[in-house]
């Protein structure tokens, strides 16, 4: 495969649609108060708040990561996806209720008036911390894999910055709602690429039947070492160390979800925008259905790549990565650096036109997670350190501190790009790695808040700097070899295991501290009597504005398409 060269036609589609987009981003900002900067003047109806929450989630890495590790034949990472389904339903019954009646800005701002504010400062933190080397670098490193290939000879460094500007081009004037009615037309867009780069999957491998006999064919070769029948399984056995072991789908894949989904800032903001908690859950709800598909559309495509680009050369590429060495190596084929099968399918497959449309599809989810680990962390800066130490700022002041962070936060995740594929060689496995030491520790404190009527600020706070401690030590283990019996531990049993830790920890500090106030027992605390009163609520309402309705009929959806490909 020689150097990739876009036509006229592409290139046009791609400015005309960069420079659309930041124009309407710009035009649809709202910046008159703190709370129409950061949280869109919570008047968001339920198709913007669902449409939102999945384009924030499935941006350019999310995209890259999921057809890399398909392309590897762990097509378990659907596993993630559909799971998301499952959260939501789980967010919406229990904790979304209590987020939208306290009118907080940020899930830390919620830990402070559930526990106290040292919870509220180290979540904000490390939130912060994890926007940043998670999701806003990642993104730019996707973007930069398509656009290298294009311009190999433009350094990454000017390409990754460029990226970055774009995106906190509409962002920092315009805040949360530039980013959410922006999404809107990025998942549009982005839908109708993944489509559209499976269509001409299939046609060139020649339908399902071609799928599996070029698999077959494949196996044993050395491009694969399982049957076709086996490369759609979903789960391995416990002990299973290269891609999901069963146990590990129990008990892990929820855990990073429900970080993901109910506790993370850049996804839970969007949720908090809506105009009511009726419309919050149809649009989580709006969400998980939209995860569904995504196995047909993006993890498709990378198992369809097997067989159609093993054994193809892309040393013309010049795509070099990072060795164990710490040299810098050209990848000879996909199997070197299975991140880049999704930028060959594009240049391989589609013709002009259509390549410039799906890049452009690309550019913009790489845009919209990137334009929403930024506002969010802005959010976080400025609401939870900002305004605490300033309390007699402004609320124009207060946007003005957020377009600041804006700033500060695109230049030290550009910074941080350049570290990742030395990480991990999956884009995938960085994400997962990363968020199962972050996600543990505060999964813990918020399960225990919502539903244990002792927990108190001590007991959160300890099992907080306890899952620290635990991560730093694991980190260090794995560094120096201290205890390899832990260390070897697949990622999806050590963050389960952190959680309950935490939660020991949590209970028993708990037990021996003072109990909360009655207050915060009432008001932040889920007790069966919620659960009636608004069964009563609920009562007389249409099947299709009951939340319940929706959320079973959901679950039903999710278990059919999960039992076709089990």
């Amino acid at each position: 495969m020689e150097s990739v060269q876009l036509g006229f036609i592409d290139i046009t589609i791609i400015v005309v649609y960069i420079l659309g987009i930041i124009w309407y981003g710009i035009s649809k900002g709202k910046q008159q108060s703190s709370e129409e900067y950061f949280l869109a003047g919570r008047d968001m109806t339920w198709p913007v708040v669902g449409i939102s929450l999945f384009a924030a989630n499935i941006g350019s890495n999310t995209l890259i990561g999921l057809t890399s590790d398909a392309y590897q034949t762990n097509t378990a990472v659907y596993n993630y996806e559909w799971m998301a389904a499952v959260v939501l339903v789980f967010f919406s019954i229990f904790f979304l209720p209590f987020y939208l009646r306290s009118k907080v800005y940020t899930m830390p701002e919620f830990l402070e008036r559930r526990y106290d504010v040292r919870s509220r400062y180290y979540f904000s933190f490390i939130t912060i911390i994890g926007n940043v080397i998670i999701d806003t670098a990642s993104g730019l490193y996707a973007g930069n894999l398509i656009l290298k290939i294009i311009f190999p000879e433009v350094s990454s460094t000017f390409i990754i910055i460029g990226l970055a500007l774009a995106a906190a081009a509409y962002t920092i004037p315009g805040g949360l709602s530039s980013v959410v009615h922006t999404e809107v037309i990025q998942a549009v867009l982005l839908i109708l690429g993944s489509m559209i780069i499976t269509y001409f999957c299939i046609v060139e491998v020649g339908g399902w039947s071609g799928m599996m006999a070029g698999l077959d064919q494949l196996n044993g070769t050395g491009y694969l070492d399982k049957p076709a029948d086996e490369v759609f399984d979903m789960a391995g056995p416990a002990s299973n160390k290269s891609y999901m072991p069963w146990t590990g789908l129990v008990f892990g894949v929820p855990l990073l979800g429900f970080y993901f989904w109910a506790n993370n800032q850049f996804m839970v903001q969007r949720v908090l925008s809506a105009k009511d908690l009726n419309h919050g859950r149809w649009g989580a709800l709006f969400a998980g259905l939209m995860k569904i598909p995504v196995i047909f559309i993006m993890i498709l495509p990378g198992v369809i790549a097997i067989a159609l680009f093993s054994d193809l050369d892309i040393s013309g590429l010049n795509y070099a990565i990072t060795n164990e060495a710490g040299q810098s190596v050209i990848c000879d084929n996909l199997a070197d650096c299975p991140n880049m099968t999704y930028p060959v399918m594009l240049y391989q497959l589609l013709p002009t036109g259509i390549l410039g449309l799906v890049i452009a599809g690309l550019l913009a989810a790489m845009s919209s997670s990137i334009s929403a680990t930024l506002n969010s962390a802005s959010t976080l800066i400025t609401m939870d350190f900002v305004s605490k130490l300033k309390p007699d700022l402004t609320s124009k002041q207060l946007v003005r501190t957020g377009q600041i962070a804006t700033v500060a936060l695109v230049l030290l995740a550009a910074f941080w790009t350049q570290y990742i594929e030395q990480i991990s060689d999956s884009l995938w496995e960085f994400l997962q790695l990363v968020l199962g030491f972050i996600a543990p520790p505060v999964v813990a404190v918020f399960l225990i808040g919502l539903f244990s009527k002792r927990a108190n600020g001590h007991g959160a706070f300890w099992a907080l700097m306890a899952g620290l401690g635990f991560s730093v030590f694991v980190i260090l283990a794995g560094m120096y070899d201290w205890a390899p019996a832990l260390t070897e531990l697949h990622y999806l049993h050590k963050a389960p295991l952190l959680m309950l830790f935490c939660m020991v920890v949590h209970v028993i500090v708990s037990r021996l501290t003072p109990a909360p106030s009655q207050e915060v027992v009432d008001t932040l605390t889920w007790n069966i009597g919620l659960f009636k009163a608004e069964t009563k609520e609920l009562e007389g309402l249409p099947w299709y504005k009951n939340y319940r309705i929706l959320a079973v009929i959901l679950l039903v959806i999710t278990a059919v398409v999960v039992g076709i490909f089990w």
